[in-house]
């Protein structure tokens, strides 16, 4: 199976469009030890070859970001042989795992009446149903297929067939999509259901290992631990390094909690709460523009690097 990390920055990327942050000014200036990322989204595919994408089975992404153009541009796997048809993509579904923006918007850059399937939870489905601009994704060519939680589902084309990735579902702790959230429902979660975010375990008949993808997620409680206990690899939630550091930055009034997104520092933090766990390899994803951990030369990340994690870069590959 292989893995291609193609956005590693939350919403908004790495530099936002609007920041001026140091970190920020820092990337945007081509200072050592800085690299941009787009917003977060995840390739996989069975084996990852060429010849597996002749032969259907493709890659699935993990979500479709808003710089989903550009990643498909920057990754080769992503684009149509240069043999193949005049209209062609070697993407064969798109999984979602949540309704946030940053992790919709690209549907709507997929139009072009390419046969894809989309699976998403009943709740997120939802979401795509009740606006009517992704209707421009004609339900005749792109398939939108249910993700029951708890349970293993094989991930076929739009036609039917397996692409070799199945994804095991579960809820995990989180947050509304931000563009949802119920103010007159602050004290019960803003209106967050069962099913708003999710996380997925990856796996392919051609491995017996497996991949977690989980790039949001509001709490570490002991089912989720026992749950990715084991896992050859894990792509955690990495948004923020410390809950308050959105308001220590001065860009903004919200802690990572309120946003559903746990910190990575402290004592309830991912590297505390994970760090007994057998994980082969652990990778921080989604990470938010004002995260230290960006900076190759910042205590944060060389504390995050001792702790035995890596932090995601766009292009980051993984095989297992």
């Amino acid at each position: 199976m292989h893995l291609k990390i193609i956005g590693s920055a939350a919403g908004g990327g790495f530099p936002q469009w609007n920041c001026n942050y140091r970190l920020s000014r820092a990337v945007r200036d081509g200072q050592p030890g800085f690299q941009p990322r787009t917003q977060s989204s995840l390739a996989a595919s069975a084996d990852g070859t060429a010849e597996g994408a002749a032969n259907g089975a493709g890659w699935v992404l993990f979500n479709a970001s808003p710089d989903i153009r550009q990643q498909i541009a920057a990754t080769l796997e992503l684009q149509p042989r240069p043999e193949g048809p005049l209209r062609a993509t070697p993407i064969r579904a798109v999984v979602l795992t949540n309704a946030d923006v940053d992790h919709i918007a690209g549907l709507l850059s997929l139009r072009e009446r390419e046969p894809f399937a989309i699976y998403a939870t009943d709740r997120v489905l939802e979401v795509l149903d009740a606006n009517s601009i992704f209707n421009v994704l004609d339900r005749s060519v792109v398939q939108r297929r249910r993700l029951p939680l708890g349970e293993r589902t094989d991930i076929l084309d739009a036609g039917g067939k397996p692409t070799g990735l199945a994804v095991e579902t579960f809820a995990v702790p989180g947050k509304v999509a931000l563009f949802l959230e119920d103010e007159a429902r602050a004290a019960d979660g803003f209106g967050t259901e069962e099913g708003d975010t999710i996380g997925v375990r990856i796996g392919a008949a051609s491995t017996a290992e497996t991949a977690f993808y989980i790039p949001g997620c509001a709490r570490i409680d002991q089912r989720l631990k026992e749950r990715i206990a084991g896992a050859a690899c894990l792509l955690f939630d990495g948004t923020v390094y410390h809950d308050d550091e959105m308001i220590r930055a001065g860009v903004g009034a919200k802690t990572g909690a309120r946003m559903g997104h746990l910190a990575i520092a402290g004592e309830a933090g991912s590297m505390t709460m994970l760090g007994d766990l057998p994980i082969g390899r652990r990778i921080y994803v989604h990470i938010n523009n004002t995260n230290p951990i960006l900076d190759d030369a910042s205590a944060e990340h060389a504390a995050v690097r001792a702790a035995g994690w890596d932090v995601a870069f766009d292009g980051m590959e993984i095989r297992l």
